[in-house]
């Protein structure tokens, strides 16, 4: 587990959905705001073989930048990223990378596939919401989150459209919050202000170091008195960052707080224990160990083990139970290839009752298909209405017990102990103490099993390097003292491993004939005592009160000493001749009577011991004069007891007969089963297809129905855009029918009963000349068409053509639009008639003149004065008087008096100018000037004539 990185390394939250997700995340991101710092990742179901448009709509709804992630963006703050259609999407070192789509076994778990990635990248900086969607993906993503240190969501059943993934994720126990979309936003804006994010590496004050440890040690206190466990010596770091996990969830700020609310509030206690213990594991966790693990360590184990001794393996800390059955599975495919019969025990051990009880069951949900191969999944699980269960067959192999490794005895003889990821949670005083009980229990050949992040550290006395990579390490043959301090097993009353929680269900053949070995010897077996090579007693069986009898004075366990004297000197003699002969030597001991009264018999076994059995003769005589004296009875109940067989093996005959009927109609029933079993895993697989592209038929139609509003909106828009515009509009497709028109009146009149006719059989009132070649020509060759037309009422328009283009850029069909140029037309020809008039009036002057408009710009020039002044037409008409002639009429006085006649309506008469023309040279000319009108509602002009 790791926390945020470092004050700079902002959180990022994944966000899972599937069918009716859209909605809920678009809640979600209205409810949001755009300045929380944390980064936003949104995988959404999508069909593979469709473009989605979920960025576009996205980015609607919040005023963060929303992006479609690509190969290697780099995540940034207060930023939205979408996953791509047929891909997967992982992040590491703060970029998202994609991954192919792969057509597998199942449903594809692209949620699972992203927070799990997001899990290893930030640690307690990862944030997993999950929204609404049908069956279980995103599970194990949070599971991950969560166990990282992270914060998880899930969406509340009732406010989702499909409520199957939060469901999963709240009944799997790994959601911390289960909240609408919309408070799921407000609780991440708090948590982004919360000391958990905002100061994720800021270290204890010294003026608060004391009583911050004192309020840790309050906690640890009130935990070991409520569940036996003492979290002093684990690793603080992690501790730590569990507690204010704890508190941020709880919306506490202040340790002390927490400290009252775990005296008054029992049931968070438990939570907190629970939150501490990080169970988090997988099936075949980092797949290159266990194939180190086949390679190398399985082939170690056979090689060193007895013919008849079973292989034992030892996995404490084992979670829910993923990684003891992974080493099963791997070690029985190993097993395939290899000759022979092989026992195998596999003890997994936990201090999490709950975990120990999920491992036991064997049961996990479907995303398991991501772990599994299908091989293994055919091979080792039943497939259940919720999920797989390991086979029973494979279970049997499994013992396992609560157990803390701290304080209860370990096992003995192991061949390899699996201990992956849990030493990194201790301090190096509960370190210590593990690696030396694991080189205890391991046999000499015994082989270490470490996770990824651990290491033997300064423990290479006891253990050497098999496989570095893949932590793989031997004991070295130096001897562990057994000094370990464990408590009496009786202080534990279900702490028994051998024993612990075990059902007869989970009871293997073996077990089973171990145990009634052991009752069998205790009932009928003689008793006897254990001896080394010095004759002292190094264990007691049976009954051996008869025999024994301690002397009084210093205490002693030398079977000399504590035998009866009448049996001293036979058992030296019985013993020596057993460690002589290292055979059973045995003597018998008469009794009063003459005959033999006890026997005594010394067995040599391994490891310079010897057992010695005593049996007492007397009663075995006994035994037999009772059944002398009943030999008359016997012969009669014999007699009866024979006609009682003869009958019932009549009985058990008819019985035969019967059974094989019945094992014959067991059998076709069970062919049947068969074939039923094989129909409905084919069914169940088809389900989780149709149900994969349900899932994403279900967000296509989302899309589409937020598209189709969006288009709908965007049609009102534009329908509302074209009318405010107040200009005849008309558009029609490449076969002339008209699909849409606005509401301004023009030259043509059209109804809504008009869509879908051809335009050029509809009532005009004058019908535009050539209609059909114009839209013929803009669509075949795309060019722009202009054309005035005028309608029945005598009014003009422009009529302009253009081509409609699709969002493709094909043709598509044409736009007309009709502008209103009725004035400009009519004050053009007004324009057109005052130059005729005022053309009249100066050619019919003998002097020069000039007609000026209102603005100083010549209307007209007379003939004379284009003669007399040696211009054209051109360059005088249009042209303001001042620029004539390169500025030649620009004298102040002139433009004074004519700026009177237009504003005053004074008339002058006979300026006197003597001034240098551009074409005539110096001359004296007289200058007169007067305004003139051509109807009342013309622009009044000026004449001004010129006398040379």
């Amino acid at each position: 587990m790791s926390s945020i990185k470092s004050s700079d390394t902002f959180p990022i939250v994944g966000v899972g959905a599937s069918a009716g997700g859209l909605e809920a995340f678009t809640q979600f991101l209205l409810e949001l705001p755009p300045d929380t710092g944390f980064a936003f990742v949104y995988i959404q179901h999508l069909d593979p073989r469709h473009k989605s448009v979920l960025a576009d709509l996205l980015a609607r709804k919040t005023s963060m930048p929303v992006a479609e992630a690509m190969e290697g963006m780099k995540v940034e703050p207060n930023h939205v990223y979408v996953l791509p259609p047929n891909a997967n999407l992982f992040i590491r070192q703060d970029r998202l990378s994609l991954l192919p789509r792969e057509e597998g076994y199942g449903a594809h778990l692209s949620i699972d596939f992203f927070l799990n990635s997001l899990a290893r990248e930030r640690g307690g900086g990862a944030i997993g919401v999950i929204l609404s969607g049908t069956a279980s993906d995103g599970v194990f993503g949070l599971k991950a989150i969560k166990a990282g240190g992270g914060i998880t969501f899930a969406q509340d059943e009732s406010s989702a459209k499909y409520p199957g993934m939060p469901h999963s994720a709240i009944a799997a126990g790994c959601a911390d919050f289960v909240m609408t979309p919309q408070a799921i936003a407000r609780e991440i804006e708090r948590i982004a202000r919360h000391p958990y994010f905002t100061q994720p590496g800021k270290s204890i004050p010294p003026e608060l170091a004391t009583p911050v440890v004192e309020d840790f040690g309050r906690i640890f206190n009130l935990l070991r008195k409520q569940t036996g466990v003492d979290f002093a010596f684990y690793k603080q770091a992690t501790i730590s960052r569990r507690i204010r996990r704890r508190m941020m969830l709880l919306h506490f700020s202040e340790i002390p707080e927490y400290v009252q609310h775990l005296q008054e509030n029992p049931a968070e206690l438990d939570a907190l224990y629970h939150e501490l213990l990080i169970n988090v594991t997988t099936f075949f966790r980092d797949p290159e160990s266990f194939g180190a693990l086949r390679e190398v360590v399985f082939p170690a184990i056979l090689n060193s083990r007895k013919a008849d001794s079973p292989v034992r393996i030892w996995v404490p800390g084992c979670s829910t139970g993923e990684e003891v059955y992974s080493i099963a599975m791997a070690f029985l495919e190993f097993l395939d290839d290899q000759p022979g019969n092989v026992s195998l025990q596999l003890f997994a051990t936990d201090i999490d009752s709950p975990a120990i009880e999920i491992a036991r069951s064997g049961h996990y949900g479907p995303n398991i298909v991501e772990e599994i191969s299908p091989e293994r999944l055919e091979r080792f699980f039943t497939k259940s209405a919720n999920g797989y269960q390991i086979n029973k067959s494979l279970r049997d192999l499994c013992i396992f017990a609560k157990q803390n490794v701290f304080k209860d005895p370990p096992f003995s003889r192991l061949d390899l102990i699996s201990c992956r990821n849990v030493l990194i949670y201790f301090g190096p005083v509960l370190q210590k103490k593990v690696f030396s009980l694991f080189h205890y229990a391991l046999k000499p050949s015994g082989h270490l099993f470490l996770g990824s992040a651990e290491t033997i550290g300064d423990y290479s006395d006891l253990f050497r390097v098999v496989d570095q990579k893949n932590k793989i390490f031997a004991k070295k043959p130096i001897s562990t003292p057994f000094h370990f301090e464990f408590p009496n097993p009786s202080a534990f009353p279900q702490a028994s491993l051998e024993t612990a929680e075990r059902t007869v269900e989970t009871l293997s053949h073996q077990e089973i004939q171990r145990e009634v070995d052991r009752m069998l010897l205790e009932r009928f077996a003689p008793p006897g005592v254990v001896i080394d090579e010095h004759m002292d007693i190094l264990l007691f069986r049976g009954k051996t009160g008869p025999f024994i009898d301690p002397f009084p004075g210093e205490a002693s366990l030398n079977l000399l000493k504590l035998a009866k004297s009448t049996l001293q000197l036979p058992l030296r003699a019985v013993v020596g001749e057993a460690v002589r002969t290292e055979k059973t030597a045995r003597k018998e001991i008469m009794g009063e009577d003459g005959a033999p009264d006890i026997a005594i018999e010394a067995i040599p076994v391994k490891g310079m011991c010897y057992l010695v059995l005593f049996d007492s003769l007397a009663k075995e005589r006994e035994v037999v004069k009772r059944r002398k004296r009943k030999s008359d009875e016997t012969l009669v109940l014999q007699q009866e007891l024979a006609a009682t067989r003869e009958y019932l093996q009549s009985v058990i005959e008819h019985q035969e007969t019967t059974n094989e009927e019945l094992r014959s109609a067991n059998e076709e029933i069970q062919s049947s089963n068969e074939e039923l079993q094989s129909i409905n895993e084919e069914l169940e697989t088809a389900k989780e297809e149709l149900q994969s592209v349900n899932e994403e038929l279900a967000t296509v139609n989302e899309e589409l129905a937020s598209k189709n509003f969006e288009l709908t909106k965007s049609n009102s828009d534009l329908a509302n855009l074209v009318d405010s515009a107040n200009v005849p509009l008309v558009i029609v497709g490449q076969d002339f029918r008209i699909r849409r028109f606005s509401s301004a009146q023009g030259p043509i009149r059209l109804t809504a009963e008009d869509i879908g006719k051809s335009i050029l059989f509809i009532g005009y009132k004058v019908p535009p000349p050539g209609l059909e070649s114009i839209l013929s020509e803009t669509m075949k060759n795309m060019v722009h068409q202009e054309f005035d037309i005028q309608d029945g009422e005598g009014r003009w328009y422009s009529m302009r053509v253009r081509p409609y283009l699709s969002l493709e850029n094909r043709i598509d069909g044409a736009v007309i639009a009709f502008f209103d140029i009725d004035e400009v037309v009519k004050e053009k020809e007004t324009s057109q008639a005052a130059s005729a008039y005022a053309e009249a009036v100066i050619d019919a002057l003998k002097n020069p003149s000039l007609i000026l408009t209102g603005d100083l710009r010549v209307a007209a020039a007379s003939r004379s004065y284009l003669e007399s002044f040696g211009v054209s037409k051109k360059e005088t008409v249009d042209n303001l008087l001042y620029r004539l002639g390169n500025g030649e009429w620009a004298i102040p006085d002139l433009r004074k008096r004519l700026e009177k006649v237009v504003e005053n309506d004074e008339p002058f008469d006979e300026f006197k100018v003597d001034h240098d023309f551009r074409n005539i040279g110096q001359r004296r000319v007289s200058i007169s000037g007067r305004k003139i009108q051509e109807g009342s509602k013309r622009e009044p002009l000026i004449l001004m004539q010129i006398s040379m």
